[in-house]
């Protein structure tokens, strides 16, 4: 038999005279949690404080640091990788034609010329996958920032091998240098949320999210500006394209060491309560932290298990049931919503508008930069908009723009002056997209499961997202031949698919507990709400679980001790 909830939690002992029947009834009538303060005559004593009137806490400059320096080596990293291989891309099938012709004696046929190049583009995906599929136990072995720093050594040896393969005359180097920055990726789209989420107060957990998505875009544009023909995008120079992906790797490798892991990580899974409260004290900026620690302590009790579970308990389990239907159709509609159809037709419709071939790609850096700044908004209003109205408002208008699109992509060869609409709409479809689907996703995964069910639930979302690149990848260019420019059609019904379920079933998660975001969904998944009165007896116990010495009995009419402000 597993031990109670409580048994998995550190003690502390406390020294105080209160009563604890006293103290119970206390907190069964008020909405306070219950801390412990020196008083001026050098004792202590118990006060209460509502969790709603306390201030919002600054954001403190270690804790903007982490967020930036773990995102750029690895949401970054994915989103410079997802445009760096456009610009070179034919100087690398001249490369490969060159390479078969030294060893073989003769040019490879354009069929062969295409099957390499097209799977050094889709095995980035295969590597995703393969990524995602070991995070889990990553994370639990190493921790959250342990995982982001060993990640590091993939995105090196994937630069070495990508940068050398020209040199070496090998596109085997190539082929598993991009196989290898997937697992990187695979790997960074799971552990950085995570890392995100847990390191962040909950009033700006979405803000401190929405690093992922901000780097990302980041990562896209400069893929963008340094492949640009004046820069990197050379024949002579492209392998320094890929050198520059160890650039960002190495900066992480050597500046995140010096912030904190994860604190509720080391609290709840390492058990090591002195570096918890330390890592809270540096990424909150103040020496009491003793309602944080307060707060994952309810957590973990309020947790049947404080062990790990794998992918099978967690999708059988029916108290996270919603939870996971939510994270896997948000996380499909993330890949499925047509965003990548866009950048097949950008540079048609620029050269319909007859802008000339040579300023074509300096004309598409407006998307990248769209796109960082409409991450960037979303970041700074998603605290005050919330999570839920911006994904509603971002896959509504999505969907809006692709039926405009539709129209003056049908109509441009009739008005002149279509074209220049047709790229507006692509311009808007991107903000739309940033606004709220292109980052939202990957902080409600984090959100929406409690500290034991996370790892596995990235696990899955990591799953789809792959699995559904992989698809859009395969499918696109069979609805594109079929359907033409109607093909935006599908994804607009895709975009209305997602916004009606997320308006139906999804609650609001901003400022809120784990705790609290879990219940918001105990109705639905048909199993016992928890009132709040139950709720804060439920902390109370844990409260007092950690205030009794070990084979003391009921703390009903004892002295509890106490020695600290938790």
């Amino acid at each position: 038999m597993s031990s109670p909830p409580g048994d998995h939690m550190p003690r502390r002992t406390m020294h105080s005279r209160t009563d604890s029947s006293m103290l119970t009834t206390q907190l069964m009538d008020k909405p306070e949690i219950p801390h412990i303060v020196q008083t001026n005559n050098g004792g202590k004593e118990l006060r209460v404080t509502n969790i709603d009137t306390q201030k919002k806490q600054p954001i403190t400059a270690c804790l903007m640091n982490a967020a930036f320096i773990s995102a750029l080596g690895s949401s970054y990293l994915y989103g410079y990788n997802l445009s760096v291989v456009n610009a070179p891309a034919l100087f690398i099938k001249s490369m490969y034609n060159r390479t078969w012709m030294e060893r073989y004696g003769q040019p490879a046929s354009t069929e062969t010329v295409t099957l390499l190049w097209s799977s050094t583009v889709s095995i980035f995906a295969i590597g995703g996958l393969l990524g995602t599929l070991c995070v889990s136990s990553m994370v639990k072995a190493l921790g959250r920032k342990g995982t982001l720093l060993l990640n590091n050594c993939f995105a090196v040896i994937a630069a070495v091998l990508l940068s050398l393969g020209e040199t070496a005359g090998s596109f085997e180097m190539l082929l598993v240098g991009r196989l290898i920055m997937g697992v990187d990726s695979g790997i960074a789209l799971c552990a950085l949320p995570m890392y995100l989420g847990e390191i962040s107060p909950r009033n700006i957990r979405g803000s401190i999210g929405q690093f992922n998505s901000i780097l990302i875009c980041l990562g896209v544009f400069t893929g963008q500006v340094l492949g640009l023909p004046q820069l990197l995008g050379q024949e002579s120079k492209w392998p320094f394209l890929f050198a520059f992906l160890a650039v960002p790797a190495l900066i992480q490798l050597c500046v995140l060491p010096f912030f904190p892991e994860s604190p509720r990580y080391l609290l709840m899974e390492r058990r090591d309560e002195a570096a918890a409260e330390k890592a809270f004290q540096r990424f909150l900026g103040k020496k009491d932290v003793s309602k944080e620690l307060e707060e994952v302590y309810a957590e973990g009790h309020a947790q049947s298990t404080l062990q790990v579970v794998s992918v099978p308990q967690l999708i059988r389990n029916p108290a996270v049931r919603w939870q996971l239907i939510t994270v896997i159709i948000t996380m499909a509609c993330y890949q499925l919503c047509g965003l990548n159809a866009i950048w097949y037709y950008t540079n048609g419709i620029l050269a319909e508008a007859g802008f000339a071939g040579n300023i074509i790609p300096y004309i598409t850096l407006s998307t990248g930069a769209v796109e960082t700044l409409a991450a960037i908004v979303s970041g700074l209003v998603i605290e005050r908009i919330g999570r839920r109205p911006l994904l509603i408002f971002g896959f509504s208008t999505m969907a809006v723009c692709f039926g405009f699109l539709t129209v003056f992509l049908n109509l441009q060869d009739r008005v002149s002056w279509f074209p220049y609409l047709s790229y507006v709409c692509i311009l808007a479809v991107i903000a739309c997209f940033c606004s709220g689907p292109g980052g939202i996703p990957f902080v409600l995964t984090g959100e929406l499961f409690e500290q034991s069910y996370r790892p596995a639930a990235f696990m899955i979302a990591g799953l789809v997202n792959w699995l559904s690149n992989f698809a859009v990848g395969l499918l696109f260019p069979f609805i594109q031949a079929a359907l033409q420019t109607y093909a935006f059609l599908v994804f607009a019904g895709v975009c209305i698919l997602g916004a009606a379920y997320l308006y139906t079933v999804l609650p609001e998660t901003k400022n809120k507990t784990f705790v609290e975001i879990s219940r918001s969904f105990a109705k639905i998944n048909k199993v016992p709400v928890q009132s709040p009165g139950d709720a804060r007896e439920l902390e109370l116990q844990g409260e007092l679980s950690l205030a009794i010495q070990p084979g003391q009995g009921s703390p009903k009419g004892k002295v509890t001790e106490m020695e600290s402000s938790f």
